[in-house]
């Protein structure tokens, strides 16, 4: 993604993932190692307790490869076919059954005549589903019936239980023609269209999820990019080229506002939110300055001038070195603990998940403030993907065939076993009722509970 100088003129892209290196070289690189060799923490309690079921087989009736998502406790699923995508919906409580099915309407993020399609999301917000075609536009669903509700042609973000849209507006004539293969830099449009022209202005919008109405809208020269923000009331955090302004999610109020200074003579060029952070970064300067997202007080500066690769870190704030790989205090930009550069960490279920980066396999869990170790997770050969922040799902393979699942919850450092499952690999997916994996003949799904 081609990133410019932030101006009236210039578009605001997402913060890339680049971190800078540590400061403190001295320290031992196996603070994490040597910890979980002298601490024994491990292995998976015992599953009484706990409840494990089959339920059943949802049929591949568009081939084995078709897409599934979890999301409000039913399982969508997506066939392909020569005149569009159809989007299901299956109960899961008492065994998989087709509860509706409903066509998806064709946009311009997906070619029919060469079965290219773009990624769908369906997520469950103020009582409606909002089906999105990746960044582009996006149908809010009936989730009893399937019936469309309303669309919108500019990508839907969800904040809780309500709903805002970024819609970039650009001057006539400068929709870039795909076929001429021109050079040069391009941006875009809200609905996935690229365009040869910086926009004119952008404009932010709060949605009723119920019916697609504008509740309150925002408009500023140029580009912004707009955030949620965790926490109460729900907000939207938009940023401008010039400041930083804090919106009630459902009125639009101004809850704060705080300006941007230019550094060095540089204005910012890129921003996003991770957890309770503000990243906005000056690119040209090669300089990222930390926001408190709530309070928008200016929290840190710090250089990224000698980061040679991003950090392989997800819903943490990083900086890696050629041997180690540091998480940074949100409050103040500076390293608290170290791991090896081998390693890839992620937030799951309010703990630090550590694999290793060449196999993927779940290493330990540690805790994220002070990387004290909490449970070790050998034995577990892969992290299931999940849609649920209370739970971290694991799997492994057992020598006799088939898989085993396990669990751990939040605030509750422990695995434990839910049961086997006959299926020998393969993606599976998860929340906090039901796993879900493919096999040869569709997907299998089980239900836990602990």
């Amino acid at each position: 993604m081609t990133v410019i100088e932030l101006d009236r003129d210039a578009p605001l892209d997402p913060e890339p993932a680049r971190r800078s290196p540590p400061p403190w070289r001295y320290r031992h690189l196996g603070l994490l190692l040597s910890a979980a060799l002298t601490v024994a923490l491990g292995g998976a309690a015992l599953p009484g307790g706990t409840f494990w079921r089959y339920l059943g087989l949802v049929p591949a009736a568009a081939g084995t490869d078709a897409p599934f998502q979890l999301a409000g406790g039913r399982l969508f699923t997506i066939a392909f076919s020569e005149q569009g995508r159809v989007l299901s919906a299956w109960a899961l409580r008492s065994g998989p059954y087709r509860l509706w099915s409903a066509p998806l309407p064709a946009t311009a993020s997906h070619d029919p005549a060469s079965s290219l399609f773009g990624p769908v999301s369906v997520v469950a917000a103020g009582g409606v589903l909002l089906v999105a075609d990746g960044a582009g536009p996006t149908t809010a669903l009936d989730p009893e019936d399937g019936r469309v509700l309303w669309s919108s042609a500019v990508h839907v973000t969800a904040a809780g239980d309500t709903a805002f849209v970024v819609d970039r507006v650009f001057r006539p004539g400068t929709l870039y023609d795909q076929e001429s293969g021109d050079p040069g830099t391009l941006y875009f449009s809200g609905d996935g269209r690229p365009h040869t022209e910086p926009p004119v202005r952008t404009e932010v919008r709060g949605l009723d999820p119920a019916t697609g109405r504008a509740r309150w809208a925002v408009s500023s020269p140029g580009s912004v990019t707009a955030d949620p923000v965790a926490g109460e009331p729900r907000a939207v955090l938009v940023t401008a080229s010039e400041r930083l302004t804090l919106l009630d999610a459902v009125t639009g109020r101004v809850l704060r506002e705080a300006p941007l200074q230019r550094v060095d003579g540089a204005g910012p060029s890129t921003a996003s939110v991770l957890g309770d952070l503000v990243l906005v970064g000056y690119q040209s300067i090669d300089v990222q300055l930390g926001y408190d997202a709530r309070t928008l007080e200016r929290l840190w500066k710090r250089s990224l001038a000698d980061d040679p690769a991003p950090a392989d870190c997800t819903g943490l704030l990083c900086s890696r070195d050629k041997a180690e790989v540091s998480v940074l205090d949100s409050a103040t930009g500076r390293p608290k603990w170290f791991v090896p550069s081998d390693m890839s960490m992620s937030v799951r279920a309010g703990y630090t998940l550590l694999t290793r980066s060449e196999t993927g396999e779940p290493w330990i869990l540690v805790d994220p403030a002070t990387a004290a170790p909490l449970v070790d997770l050998k034995g577990w050969t892969g992290v299931v993907d999940g849609t649920s922040e209370r739970v971290l799902l694991l799997r492994r393979h057992e020598r006799g065939g088939g898989q085993t699942f396990g669990v751990v919850l939040a605030g509750k450092p422990e695995v434990k076993v839910l049961g086997p499952a006959g299926v020998h690999g393969g993606e599976c997916g998860g929340d906090d009722r039901y796993v879900v994996c493919r096999d040869t003949g569709g997907l299998r799904v089980w239900a836990y509970r602990i």
